[in-house]
């Protein structure tokens, strides 16, 4: 049994082992850890709060893995501590985290001020995104004053990974056709930095004319936030230029948040939500586990995939059977 107290204290102190243990009793779905996890958690809410927050998204071959360990790389040879994390609800289909062995990005890991920790595959996106945003926390306790919080998969992760974050970042390559083609409109109005990587070499030309195209998108969108202008800009994670450029713009939109308060709003919002996924996660949940529901439930989903029972009667057949309360 671990002692949440005794671990906090370990935690805080820089254990980079209790670090370690702490994320890994975060991400178990034992009840009894969960507990544990819980009471870690408060222990250590005091020592959080101090560190960007930047999430990071990108097309396929994009380049963010180069362009995160360039970052990192950068940050903490000026002093920072820098922890990278990933959502990766892709990897239930694959059997194994995308991050497996940190490969990615080996020189990053090997750095004394840095932490790379791959999101556990399988589980839904709202139990990933839990898991990550209590990683996160454990890593502000622990000292890091930069996390980036990585999409690895596609889909309903950028939006779950914006939620948590100050600034999120999208990462995209230039190309040679259509350079919004396979960007999804909602994916670009989440973006608070849009970055044009692989502007280098033989690929410049077409980076300048993604920037244009990108810088005219961003132009027509409603902002997130107000008085913020979307940045675009270009790096060559492969060469090191633009990355401090990018890290600016983080730490502009960050003071920017502060000037009327709106970053403590926006972090204050995204810590009701959470409250309200963890309600959601634990109802559900709490429904699949009742052994009255799990009586009926086989032949209810039978019933509705014969089409003798509507999906509507059906769910609220199993909910009344879920509140009914024993005698």
């Amino acid at each position: 049994m671990t002692d949440p107290e005794q671990l906090a204290g370990r935690l805080v102190a820089g254990d980079r082992r209790a670090l370690a243990q702490s994320i890994t009793l975060v991400e178990s779905t034992r009840p009894d850890h969960r507990s544990e996890a819980a009471a870690l958690l408060d222990a250590v809410l005091g020592r959080t709060g101090g560190a960007a927050r930047l999430g990071i998204t990108g097309t396929p071959g994009a380049g963010k893995s180069t362009f995160i360990e360039e970052l990192g790389s950068s940050l903490t040879a000026g002093g920072h501590r820098v922890a990278v994390l990933a959502v990766d609800p892709s990897s239930r289909r694959s059997g194994g985290s995308i991050l497996g062995d940190k490969t990615r990005m080996e020189r990053l890991a090997r750095n004394p001020g840095a932490f790379i920790r791959p999101s556990p595959s399988g589980g839904s996106i709202g139990g990933v995104a839990r898991r990550t945003r209590e990683a996160a926390l454990l890593c502000e306790a622990a000292g890091f004053d930069v996390i980036v919080v990585e999409t690895v998969g596609v889909g309903q992760s950028e939006v779950a990974v914006a939620d948590m974050v100050d600034c999120f970042c999208l990462i995209v390559a230039p190309g040679a056709g259509d350079e919004l083609q396979g960007i999804k409109r909602g994916i670009i109005e989440l973006a608070d930095v849009v970055v044009v990587n692989k502007a280098d070499g033989d690929l410049l030309p077409a980076a300048r004319r993604a920037i244009a195209d990108y810088r005219q998108a961003v132009h027509l969108l409603r902002p997130k936030h107000a008085g913020w202008a979307v940045p675009v800009l270009a790096t060559s994670a492969l060469e090191g230029t633009g990355v401090d450029e990018v890290w600016a713009a983080v730490e502009k939109l960050v003071a920017h948040l502060r000037e009327d308060d709106a970053l403590d709003r926006l972090r204050a919002g995204q810590a009701v939500a959470w409250m309200w996924d963890e309600i959601r996660e634990h109802l559900i949940d709490s429904f699949r586990h009742d052994p009255r529901v799990a009586t009926r439930w086989s032949d209810t989903e039978e019933a509705v995939r014969a089409g003798r029972l509507s999906p509507t009667t059906a769910a609220r057949r199993l909910l009344d059977a879920h509140r009914v309360t024993d005698a």
